[in-house]
């Protein structure tokens, strides 16, 4: 029997464990590009902003682009002219890894130590996606929607088919023929996959509040909570909000999240009682949105998310994985 072919999208799967050394044997086959080859890695910021809205791990999403790549290289010359569209392919071959991807990290998640939190991003654009977005805004995310981290958290909810079918479509204008290709389903069900899917992350009459709110709320919480200012932090606070902290095992972090503004007001006092006099807090903008980092010398050590409704923190994500914090730390 022969092996699979190597254009067959969704038949050869990243493996997430695999080693350094064979990410950088698959790196090195585009680090010598003919002129074309060039302008095909000229799409690869714009994959990798595709896979980490599909992942929620930029690691996770540079893997599968390489894997991409690795497929068109692996092609011969003749079969490569015969692509009308390699940026067009190398899309659709990075949205079928992802796919199988997601199929097996909730496995791997349901054995993760703790609360699993997408790995946040630092600063920076993270690619705008080229193809037009639907004309109806109420059949789209927006950009900065699309990568802020109460909308990745509910992505994890969402089978991976509706995940795929709501990023594909709403994100980057994919029409739903494209991904009925990319999924094995019919445009009609992948319709429903988006609609479904779109259900789960919007929340009737709650709307996130403007950005200048947002640092500026958040930019009070640093205060406060450097002050050890417990009053002024419950005050911050959202009564139903929630903290959940992510420390894949690693580190020593709550297991499960802190419930009620009230807690997390001293749950914060207990993290800052506990930290070395040395850890300086800083403001960055986390997954487009204000938020906060801790920084231990010239490593980061904690980012901290935040989604703030109606002058008031909701919700608060705490990523000390120092595995999910390696883009963050200086060179």
């Amino acid at each position: 029997m022969s092996g699979p072919r190597p254009d067959d999208p969704g038949r050869r799967v990243v493996v997430p464990g695999e080693g350094r050394a064979d990410r950088e044997e698959r790196r090195t086959m585009t680090d010598h590009p003919d002129d074309r080859s060039a302008t095909l890695l000229g799409e690869r910021r714009q994959l990798i902003s595709l896979a980490y809205r599909l992942l929620g791990s930029l690691a996770e999403a540079e893997d599968a682009v390489q894997e991409a790549y690795a497929r068109w290289y692996a092609m011969s010359a003749e079969r490569q002219d015969a692509v009308a569209s390699p940026g067009a392919w190398l899309s659709t071959v990075t949205s079928r890894i992802c796919l199988d991807l997601l199929g097996s990290a909730r496995a791997r998640r349901e054995r993760y130590v703790g609360e699993w939190i997408p790995e946040p991003l630092p600063d920076g654009d993270w690619g705008r996606p080229a193809a037009a977005v639907p004309a109806d805004p109420a059949d789209r995310v927006t950009l900065d929607e699309s990568v802020g981290m109460a909308f990745l958290v509910a992505l994890e909810s969402m089978t991976p088919a509706q995940r795929v079918a709501l990023i594909l479509h709403d994100v980057f204008g994919y029409a739903f023929a494209e991904i009925a290709d990319i999924t094995g389903r019919t445009p009609a069900a992948c319709r429903e996959l988006a609609s479904a899917a779109r259900r789960r992350v919007r929340t009737p009459g709650v709307h996130a509040a403007p950005a200048e709110s947002q640092a500026d709320l958040v930019r009070s919480f640093k205060q406060a909570w450097e002050a050890r200012d417990i009053r002024t932090l419950v005050g911050l606070l959202d009564p139903a909000a929630t903290f959940t902290a992510d420390g894949g095992g690693l580190v020593t972090t709550t297991l499960h999240p802190v419930e009620g503004g009230d807690r997390i007001a001293q749950y914060m006092m207990e993290i800052s009682a506990a930290r070395p006099v040395d850890v300086t807090l800083l403001e960055r903008t986390v997954n487009g949105r204000p938020g906060l980092i801790a920084r231990l010398a010239d490593t980061t050590v904690a980012v901290y998310a935040f989604d703030v409704t109606d002058d008031r923190i909701t919700h608060i994500w705490a990523v000390r994985n120092p595995e999910k914090l390696r883009p963050w730390t200086r060179p």
